[in-house]
């Protein structure tokens, strides 16, 4: 059988994770995802959201979880305060956290929030005390890494929304949907892990699988 690869948009509080959820507790990803097979490739917390990649296909899981492959993972960050430009280059050259130093990453502050769902339940606000969203790109997953980046630059994160996996995204899922990669998106993953162009895509299929 042929490996299958799902893009998730996962919802808050739920845990990355198919098994170990019982009646009443958390949710997990078998409460979203019947398809058999296939397998997270990376994490998110339970408290963080957005963009999951799955699949069977362990070679791939391989070269997108390794960080000497520096594959691209891209977030928004909702913080406490307003980050200025220094704080930014911290973040963009590389900081001390958790006894490492992270390899220099992508950061801007965005002008406003992202096109992102309402959080539930939404975050607590400090009345004074505003928040600023920021966009980062790591080339590393180090466990809550971006919620240690910001909280070393004195901005802690109130809530995180991964977007993209190198060229996937999250554009037309909503949270607890899922669907199967295109096959243009397909050729293009392959193409970026394994080196090697894979044959021309197909036109994308009417019934192509989708889920809550």
């Amino acid at each position: 059988m042929p490996n299958r690869y799902l893009l998730f948009h996962k919802p808050y509080d739920v845990l990355c994770q198919f098994t170990g959820g019982e009646p009443g507790s958390r949710r997990t990803l078998k409460d979203f995802i019947s398809v058999a097979g296939v397998y997270p490739v990376g994490r998110l917390d339970r408290d963080s959201e957005g963009l999951l990649l799955l699949t069977g296909d362990g070679a791939m899981q391989h070269r997108l979880t390794d960080p000497k492959f520096a594959h691209p993972r891209s977030y928004w960050a909702q913080v406490e305060g307003v980050p200025g430009e220094s704080d930014l280059r911290r973040l963009r050259d590389g900081l001390e956290i958790q006894g490492y130093r992270t390899l220099p990453a992508q950061a801007s502050l965005l002008p406003g929030e992202p096109d992102v769902s309402p959080r539930n339940p939404p975050i607590r606000f400090r009345k004074n005390l505003p928040t600023a969203w920021i966009e980062l790109t790591l080339t590393e997953g180090r466990n809550r890494q971006v919620r240690h980046m910001t909280a070393a630059i004195d901005h802690p994160t109130l809530r995180l929304v991964r977007f993209a996996i190198g060229e996937l995204s999250l554009k037309g899922l909503a949270p607890g949907e899922w669907r199967d990669l295109t096959p243009a998106e397909e050729s293009t993953l392959k193409a970026r892990t394994t080196g090697t162009r894979t044959s021309p895509p197909r036109a994308h299929p009417k019934n192509a699988s989708r889920g809550r």
